[in-house]
Order: structure tokens, then sequence, then C-alpha cells
């Protein structure tokens, strides 16, 4: 984009809007509060210039109300309207002259002579004989004429005391006093204008020497965009646009370096890519398909121009399993069945990308052909399931026979029979051990393995499981030594499997511990999860073979494992055992010095228990 700005969309129109704004905003507080006062001056000299004249009027009227008349005297309403003949009425349309009996006794208004002698029907002047008190002056306003009049009814007082023999009723124009605040007002808005006009042209030159360098900016960004990162933008000066702009040097400089560093990164993310056997496909936090490398391609059928934009979960045909790209970070390991012609399984592995707030801002899908293991661990699970179904009835009516046999009348040769009893009870008991355990694995594998959680002490339930092995302990001449707190640690658990995973873990310990060895069993609190350790002083494992001893029928040393009655499958039965609780179980070891079992759980909250 290499527009000009328009200038009705320009950042300098906005300076001199600004400017204009300010300005006006002043010059209407200022004129505002001018206003208020000059016309509050204003109405107020018109008042006291009033009210000064009718001071001396009432004054003489006064005295005419107040003078004890004899037939040659003129009557009082000729002495009233002579009066009111020599006042000064300059601004007073209209003045009457009332008597305490409210009768209008004088009147300036002569083409309205004919109220003299009639009641007066001002509620004004029947309001103040009433409270026989003066109010303030009163504009009214003559909404016909449009003109504006002050108004009142003064009392006239005899000889200064508190006695009303009369009242003056006026009203004054008050149009020549409005007349000047609008001329005023016209001169303060002409140099309003003027003062608009000024500060526009001001905010015109100044708006030019803060745009220039932005729009030089601007033409450098639009260069840094294309790649070239070799033009720098002029400093000015050091005020806070010349450091925007050093500023703004500065970070092409970084860009430079970091572009150079990104396109290194890339060169070495495409060769790693290129030469992977797992597909990986990288997607945006909405799930559309934004890279991917050559077995991704080879895998789905179709090339990443193709599926580029696309959502990984409709080309996964995942839709059943994740509903929503939330759902991604839940979502373990999962096989697909992509087959076309022949046979192809795929695991999916999604592996979240987190940006600084450790919001989900996309993710990595790896896809691995698992067809053969998947054939190979098919083909084991219903072995599995079909010799255990068709061994376990014989093996059963076997071992009830040869305990009949040893307890009935056919028990005669004292050397050979109780020996060949006892060889054949002893391997009928590991057969159905083998049995029981592929049964319970089975089970597991079909999801029909439900657990009875309660909640339990985990270190009183150790500790009693630990006294059960250390009855017998003497047997190998062995020593156990706990390293267990003395508070309690709540899990929520089944007991019975839990108590399945110990025996299993510490009878192992038992069987390759050699005799005088010591067996350590500990348990602290590590990231909010119950760790418990069996350690022994064996001959350990092997380091390649340690991650496999979980796996189903893996022994490190088979000859050894037969002899001691192993079958291979309780580790298997135990780690499933530890994940249906969510944890994990792992080991380590070293050869000749011992092997440690790790047993992660997880702890209940305080408010569930009295959880350390």
């Amino acid at each position: 984009m290499t527009n000009k700005v328009n200038f009705f969309k320009s950042v300098g129109l906005k300076i001199i809007l600004v400017y204009i704004l300010l300005l006006l905003i002043a010059i209407q507080l200022i004129g505002a509060y001018f206003a208020s006062e000059l016309e509050e001056r204003l109405i107020e000299n018109f008042e006291d210039s009033i009210d000064d004249r009718l001071s001396l009027l009432s004054y003489s009227l006064e005295q005419a109300l107040s003078k004890e008349r004899t037939k040659d005297d003129p009557t009082i309403q000729e002495d009233i309207q002579s009066i009111l003949t020599d006042f000064d009425s300059q601004d007073i349309t209209e003045l009457q002259v009332i008597d305490k009996q409210m009768r209008i006794i004088g009147t300036t208004n002569q083409w309205n002579r004919d109220v003299v002698g009639k009641i007066t029907t001002s509620s004004d002047v029947q309001r103040m004989f009433s409270f026989r008190t003066q109010y303030p002056h009163e504009i009214k306003y003559n909404r016909e004429t449009g003109d504006r009049t002050l108004t009142n009814t003064i009392p006239i007082f005899k000889n200064q005391t508190d006695e009303i023999i009369g009242a003056i009723f006026f009203k004054a124009s008050v149009e020549d006093v409005y007349g000047q605040l609008e001329y005023i007002t016209k001169i303060f808005a002409n140099g309003t204008i003027l003062a608009i006009t000024i500060t526009a042209l001001i905010g015109i030159l100044v708006s030019r020497t803060i745009t220039k360098p932005i729009s030089e900016m601007r033409k450098q960004a639009l260069v840094m965009a294309g790649g070239d990162f070799s033009k720098k933008v002029n400093v000015y000066g050091m005020d806070e646009i010349g450091q925007l702009a050093y500023s703004f040097n500065h970070l092409t400089d970084k860009l430079k370096e970091s572009y150079s560093m990104i396109e290194d990164e890339r060169r070495k993310l495409t060769s790693v890519l290129a030469n992977m056997n797992e597909g990986v496909i990288a997607c945006n936090r909405s799930g559309a398909i934004i890279l991917m490398n050559e077995p991704a391609e080879q895998f789905i059928g179709k090339s990443f121009d193709e599926l580029k934009g696309e959502s990984i979960i409709s080309i996964l045909g995942m839709g059943e399993v994740i509903q929503s790209i939330s759902d991604i970070q839940e979502t373990g390991a999962t096989i697909i069945d992509v087959s076309e012609d022949d046979t192809l399984l795929l695991r999916v592995t999604f592996s979240i990308i987190q940006d600084e707030n450790e919001d989900m801002s996309g993710f990595i899908t790896v896809l691995s052909d698992v067809t053969e293991e998947e054939k190979i661990e098919r083909e084991r699970r219903e072995f599995v399931a079909n010799v255990s179904h068709e061994l376990r009835t014989p093996l059963t009516t076997m071992r009830s026979y040869l305990e009949a046999l040893t307890d009935g009348d056919t028990w005669r040769n004292e050397d050979i029979a109780p020996k060949f009893l006892s060889v054949t009870q002893t391997e009928t008991e590991r057969m159905i051990r083998l049995v029981n355990d592929l049964l319970q694995l089975s089970k597991m594998d079909n999801k029909d393995n439900y657990l009875y959680k309660e909640k339990v002490d985990f270190i009183y339930f150790f500790n009693h499981i630990i006294d059960r092995f250390e009855m017998n302990k003497y047997e190998q001449n062995l020593e156990f030594v706990r390293k267990l707190p003395n508070n309690s640690h709540w899990v929520w658990m089944d007991k019975d499997k839990m108590t399945q995973v110990l025996d299993n873990v510490i009878s192992n310990a038992i069987k390759y511990s050699p005799n005088g060895g010591v067996i350590t069993l500990e348990t602290e609190i590590k990231d909010r999860m119950l760790l418990t350790k069996v350690s022994d002083q064996g001959v350990g494992i092997p380091k390649e073979q340690v991650e496999r001893i979980f796996d189903r029928f893996y022994r490190v040393d088979k000859a050894r494992t037969r002899k001691l009655g192993g079958t291979g499958l309780g580790l298997a039965i135990a780690r499933e055992m530890i994940e249906a609780h969510d944890g994990k179980i792992w080991a380590e070891s070293k050869e000749g010095k011992g092997t440690t079992i790790y047993i992660s759980l997880p702890m209940m909250h305080k408010k569930w228990g009295n959880a350390s």
C-alpha cells in the first residue's frame, strides 16, 4: 500500500481541528462567562438607575399623599398627575400611583387615563399590599411583541414609618440593555472568527512539522515491509518526534538482524522437516494448516498447496473426536485410519504452542505410521483374551483335583508323589496368576476396570502395607527403611487397586534384593502430587531397558523371572492402575546398584480433606 494519505484523513487535519476545538471551547467558556457577567451588570445598573429616580419620586408622592387639603387646594389626583408630568420617565414605559385603597390615582400613560380612579387589577400590586413588603424587580417577556420589560411595585411609606400609604407600579423597557449586549456579542463573535482563522494557519504550520517526519517513517516502513532494511529516516531534532525517528532507525537495525536470524532458522527448520520420517503439520489457533512437510503430504495424499488454510480436524476426519479447537489441548495421542487401497494407521499427536500469556497461539500435529505396531498390539490383545478365556476353567479344575489327590487315599508313595504334587500345584498357581493378570489387563484394555475411589490417608495406608511385608523380612534377612512423614496426606483412590500396585512393586523389590539388602520406602509432596519411592539394592536394570519394564510380557532376565514365579505383567498392570488414578509410575536404575520405582498421585484439595 503506497497511496498518499488523504488530507481529510491525515493527522495534520486532526491537529488543526484540535487547535480550533480547544480555542472554540476556551472562547465559548470565556464568552459565556463574559456575557453572563455583562448582562448581570447592565441589568443591575439599569435597575439602580430606575431605583434612584423612583426614590425621588416616592418622596414627592409621599408628601402629596400625606398633605392635609382644603377646599381651595387642588385634588390629590391633580397633585399626583402634576408630579408625574415633571418626572423623568426615560426608559419607563408606564408608571401608576396607587393609594392604600388600591385605586389608581395617577399614570404616565396618556393613552390610558381612563384607569385613574379605578381599583388596580395588577396581581403584583395586590401581592405587595397583601404581604406589605417589596419584592425584587422582575423582567417579563412579551411573547407577542418579543419585548422584555422590567416591572415592580414599590411601596410609599408615611414619614419614614412602616405605614404604607400608597404604591408605585412601573414598567420599564430593557431592550436598550439587551441591544448593547447583542452589539458586544457581535464584536466578540467577529473576534472569535479572526482568532480561529489565525489558529488554523498556525495549526497548518505546526502540523507540517509533525507530519513530515511521520510521513518519512511511513514510507520507510513500506520499504521495510518489502524486505529492504538499508535505508534510514532523517532525524530533525531530539524532541519526541526526533527520538521516535532515532528509535525507528534502531528498530530497522534490529529487524534486519532478526530477519537474518529468522531466515537461518527457517532454512534449518525446512531441512529438519524435509528429513523427518514423521509427518509434521503446523496450524494456527483456529486449526487452519499453515505448514506441512513431505511425509505428511504422503500420508494424507495431498500437497500442501491443496491443503493450505484447510481445517486440520476436517482433513484428518476427527470431527467426532474433537468437537472444538479448544479440545485439542486435552486430546492425547489418537490412532486414525486413513486407508484407501492398503491399510494405513496413523498416530496423531498434538503439541500446543503457547504465547507469552500462556494462551494457545497454534499447535503442531505429528503423524506417525503405526500400522505394524497396531497390528502386533491387536494380535497380542486377542491372544491374551483368548488364552485367558480358554485356560482359566481347566486350570482351576486341575487345582481342585490335585488338592483332592493330596488329601485322598491314593497318597501312597512317600518319596515321589508329594514332590510331583507340590511341583504341579506350584505351576498351577503360577498359571492361574498369569490368567488372572491377563484377564485384568483385558478388562483394562476394554475399559471395563472400574475404580471405587474413597478418601484415604495414604501415609497410614502405606505403613499398613509395609507392616505386612516386614513380618516376613527375616526370610531373606532384609531391612526396611521408612522415610515417611508423621502427618496425614489424603488421596482419592481405590484401596484395593492401590494395594495391588504397592504389593507388586514391593514384592519385586524383595525378589531382586540380595540377602541382607535394604529396601527404602519414601513419600514426599512435589508440585501438588504425592510422590512415593520404593528403592532396592538389587542387580539393577540396563539403561536402555528401564523404560520397557512396564511393557506387557517384558522381562529383563527371563530365566530368573520364571524361577521367581513372575508373569511379566505385574508392572504393566501397575501402570494401568496408576494412570487410571490420573497418576504416573516410572523407574530409575543403575546396574549393580539397585532400582527405584516412583509413583506419583494427585493429592486431594485442602477443602476436601486434611491434606498437607
